[in-house]
């Protein structure tokens, strides 16, 4: 067993890889959630165990309270006691309000409201001491893009957590941040788009480039590591694109 465990939902892709990765690569053993991903997932455990760290693989719908309960009930069972969870797991189903159908609508609500709520309770019920729970938003929140209502509405709630639940846990020294990325460099941010619109977006961030993966888990080592005086803050990690 390692001192150190991080569960990183959604960790089979995009940012979650990136930061499972640098997680692992400081020390933690790594449990790395996915749904629907399971080969991207075992890719990810098979990097970390190449490069001599320890880390499984879990199935859960992080919007099911009994799948998140199982959950954190295995990565406890096979790693230890958990020092830290990252929760990047989420959707981001696009359309202007009058097109986004009910059904899309709760999709989005099920896997980014809920799914966020029953991460975040369970890590403040588990999570040890000196430990950190880390939930991400997006920059879309300031940006106000039109096609991102939805979204940008679910993880308006998700901004509205950190602070009451670091208050909530007072005196059990258990840090919860957000981290609000603006645009990143990942399949699911250029799925859909034109090189042309890609190139437009990266030109209107003051560094003249898009965020990358690595940009984000950079932070979020730094929240579940040294950054013991953080606490309750939605941190917009994006270039000064808002």
């Amino acid at each position: 067993m390692t001192d150190k465990v991080a569960l990183i939902t959604g960790g089979s892709g995009g940012i979650g890889r990136d930061v499972a990765l640098r997680a692992a690569k400081d020390g933690f053993a790594v449990a790395v959630q996915y749904n629907g991903g399971e080969a991207r997932a075992q890719r990810v455990v098979a990097e970390i165990a190449a490069a001599g760290g320890r880390s499984v693989a879990v199935r859960a719908d992080v919007g099911d309270e009994d799948a998140v309960l199982a959950l954190f009930d295995e990565v406890e069972r096979q790693l230890g006691n958990l020092t830290a969870v990252v929760h990047t797991a989420g959707i981001m189903p696009l359309s202007p309000v009058v097109d986004t159908t009910a059904e899309t609508f709760d999709s989005i609500i099920h896997a980014n409201v809920r799914g966020t709520f029953l991460v975040a309770r369970e890590a403040a019920r588990r999570v040890a001491s000196g430990g950190s729970i880390v939930l991400f938003s997006t920059t879309i929140t300031r940006l106000q893009t039109p096609n991102y209502a939805a979204y940008a509405m679910s993880k308006g709630a998700v901004e509205a957590l950190p602070l009451i639940l670091a208050r909530e846990l007072a005196g059990k020294d258990v840090t919860v941040n957000v981290v609000a990325p603006g645009p990143t460099d990942t399949l699911l941010f250029r799925e859909g788009k034109p090189n042309e619109l890609i190139e437009r977006i990266a030109g209107l961030n003051p560094m003249g480039r898009l965020g990358t993966p690595g940009d984000i888990a950079e932070v979020v080592a730094t929240l579940i590591g040294p950054a013991r005086w953080i606490n309750g803050q939605v941190l917009f990690v994006n270039g000064g694109a808002a």
